[in-house]
């Protein structure tokens, strides 16, 4: 087994295969011996690309070689590394076998190469991209500086990018199916009612800045319903939780009228809110 340096792989990439030792004895597998990286941050493979690139490899074949490692669950299998789009495109051309370059890595130097090279080509939508920091920063006791150092960019980059992963599961399967670009999601951080909004968004197709507008329109109705509240309402509001133990709200106008609501979760607590009243009037 010799070692050599491998080029035109991308300066991330390059830089992380370093001196990492490569056998050179086999440059090419059958498909059929290549598994799925089981840390790979991509989940979704957009079909047209899919198509070009098996149209490409039928015309020319697989010009750059797929990365892999022996696979550490199933015995004679390799696990890709770098490259899990170029094994789908291969077989979808009915090639039998692939050009690889055997490393050896671990699960980190795995993950690392597989995030490097689909962050430069930009495959990764935003969720996935964010998702590839998460598991850097859960599993290997990364953090925001030091993603940012290893991927390259600017540490606001990331940290707006793993916000997404606060979003409601709703808005992140709009921003993986492309129905909601990054730039949309990330004014939604934070915001109540964001499926709400995002269905908005894409309804009237609002652009980044429209969007922000609405989003400032609903932001500021929610301060100003907080500032306006008289601190006695709010003492009597206090009150009345202490006392019957579900959230209780009061507008009071200023010439005195108003309304006063209950919120309950469940029908014990509604027939409670409804004895409370009866045994007192």
């Amino acid at each position: 087994m010799s070692t050599f340096k491998l080029k035109g792989l991308g300066r991330g990439l390059s830089s992380l295969i370093g001196d990492t030792k490569v056998n050179t004895g086999i440059n090419k597998l059958s498909v059929s011996d290549l598994v799925r990286n089981k840390l790979q941050p991509r989940k979704i493979f957009d079909k047209q690309s899919l198509e070009e690139l098996t149209n490409s490899i039928k015309e020319r074949g697989v010009i750059q070689p797929i990365i892999v490692r022996k696979s550490e669950d199933i015995n004679d299998k390799y696990e890709i590394i770098a490259g899990e789009r170029r094994w789908l495109a291969a077989q979808n051309a009915g090639l039998h076998e692939i050009p690889v370059v055997i490393t050896e890595a671990n699960d980190l130097k795995s993950l690392e190469f597989a995030i490097v090279e689909n962050v430069q080509r930009h495959d990764l939508n935003s969720i996935e991209e964010a998702t590839g920091y998460q598991r850097l920063i859960d599993e290997f006791q990364y953090d925001h500086e030091k993603v940012a150092k290893f991927i390259g960019k600017s540490r606001s980059h990331i940290s707006n990018c793993l916000r997404l992963l606060t979003l409601p599961k709703e808005v992140i399967d709009l921003i993986e199916t492309n129905k909601l670009s990054p730039g949309h999601a990330k004014i939604l951080v934070g915001l109540e009612n964001a499926f709400f909004v995002s269905k908005k968004i894409i309804e009237k197709k609002l652009s980044v800045r429209q969007a922000e507008n609405l989003v400032r329109l609903f932001k500021t109705k929610k301060i100003k319903k907080f500032i306006h509240k008289d601190s006695n309402v709010k003492q009597l509001e206090s009150s009345l939780v202490d006392k019957i133990g579900l959230n209780v709200s009061i507008k009071n106008k200023k010439n005195n009228s108003g309304s006063i609501s209950f919120d309950y979760k469940n029908l014990e607590q509604l027939n409670r809110i409804i004895e409370i009243i009866k045994s007192n009037y």
